[in-house]
């Protein structure tokens, strides 16, 4: 038998556990991060099994609620949140959000009072919910998403040592993936399943090596509640392993917009009302017209010099963000294989694995409206809401 061979004698459920277990062992305060997904809504019922066991009863709960949501989830959300055994934080608070149906509103508010006429649902009114901007002494109106969770995680913290719960599962994407085998990470005691995310917070993650199939066992076998619109997805013919909820607008949910509409069709002319752009991604998410299926090359024109085009025909601030991911894209490949150019296009295949570079796969970023420009091999970064905000007030709306 190889050295390298490693046999464990212990479920995902069992290995979950003893994770829950160090952790409240360790960490002075707890808390766990939920969308009422299948995955969080899991992990919110082993941490009650475990923090009733270890006498740490009320778990503490982050749930932010982004307003254009299922009926369903939040039904859940109300089920799970409003029990005596845990401490529930529901975040109705305007974020800024990502639109990516959208050239000319790249991006919304949710629970923005301006727009109080069109929210797609009545403000909760539960004393677990946190409406008010001033709750926080770090809120400002519109902050990020990814900044208001940073920024609650320190304010929680108030100085002591605190573990935040993430249900990310590994399977789920090569992202999620890398941000567990990423060995720059600052880990808690050498543990590669936590992420130090600013000063004394940590997150964690239990349930990382669990499968979809481990999900809905543990839920079956113990009888636990869950979010019923994986009910009526299973219903529309989805698989277990293409059932997704967040929120509908986003650069990779845009996909489920015809979804949204099919399950819950009384608040889907809300949701239409709400956010520029989300009839349009309902209807054309699967079609060229955001890049999804082949893009046909107009009459007269180079992939090269049809770029040019796209870019002259969307507002100003939005056409630089793409030049300077553009030039980084154009830089990289000049030092990689290409010092005279890219070609206008290459083997569709290898354009579809980014192992290629051509003007036609920049083209299709744009017609994909992907201002994230994953399809040109770059990931979210930190800083780049200031970016493209900087350029909004530079060139105007």
């Amino acid at each position: 038998m190889s050295k390298f061979k490693k046999y464990i004698d212990k479920n995902v459920y069992e290995a979950a556990i003893e994770r829950l277990e160090f952790i409240f062992d360790n960490f002075p305060k707890v808390y766990f991060s939920v969308s009422f997904g299948k995955d969080s809504s899991v992990m919110m019922h082993l941490a009650l099994e475990v923090a009733k066991r270890k006498n740490r009863l009320p778990i503490h709960v982050l749930f932010i609620d982004l307003e254009a949501q299922y009926k369903c989830t939040i039904e859940h959300a109300k089920e799970m949140l409003l029990r005596d055994d845990v401490k529930a934080y529901w975040i109705c608070l305007p974020l800024h959000l990502r639109n990516a149906v959208s050239v000319y509103q790249s991006q919304w508010v949710c629970w923005d009072p301006k727009e109080k006429e069109k929210w797609v649902r009545e403000m909760p009114d539960y004393p677990c919910v946190i409406s008010d901007p001033n709750y926080f002494p770090f809120f400002k109106f519109g902050m990020e998403f990814e900044e208001f969770v940073v920024e609650f995680g320190k304010w929680f913290s108030q100085g002591e040592l605190t573990a935040c719960g993430v249900a990310i599962r590994a399977d789920e994407s090569l992202n999620r993936f890398r941000t567990l085998k990423n060995e720059k990470k600052d880990r808690f005691m050498g543990k590669f399943w936590t992420t130090r995310i600013v000063d004394n917070v940590y997150n964690f993650y239990p349930i990382y090596d669990w499968k979809t199939e481990d999900i809905w066992t543990a839920v079956g076998k113990n009888n636990w509640k869950y979010n019923k619109i994986y009910d009526l997805m299973y219903m529309q013919g989805k698989s277990i392993h293409e059932m997704r909820i967040c929120q509908p607008y986003g650069d990779d949910q845009r996909k489920g917009l015809n979804l949204f509409r099919q399950l819950e069709p009384e608040t889907w002319h809300k949701v239409v009302d709400r956010v520029s752009g989300a009839n349009f991604g309902n209807i054309y998410c699967n079609t060229y017209l955001l890049g999804n299926r082949k893009v046909i090359l107009p009459e007269g024109h180079t992939w090269k010099s049809y770029t040019e085009f796209l870019l002259e025909t969307i507002p100003r601030y939005e056409a630089e963000w793409y030049r300077m991911k553009i030039k980084k894209f154009l830089d990289w490949w000049a030092k990689h294989g290409y010092p005279d150019g890219i070609p206008d296009e290459a083997d569709p295949k290898l354009e579809v694995a980014k192992k290629a570079p051509s003007w036609r796969r920049i083209a299709k970023c744009i017609l994909k409206n992907d201002k994230l420009c994953k399809s040109l091999s770059f990931n979210q970064t930190k800083n780049q809401y200031e970016k493209y905000q900087a350029l909004r007030e530079m060139y105007g709306e």
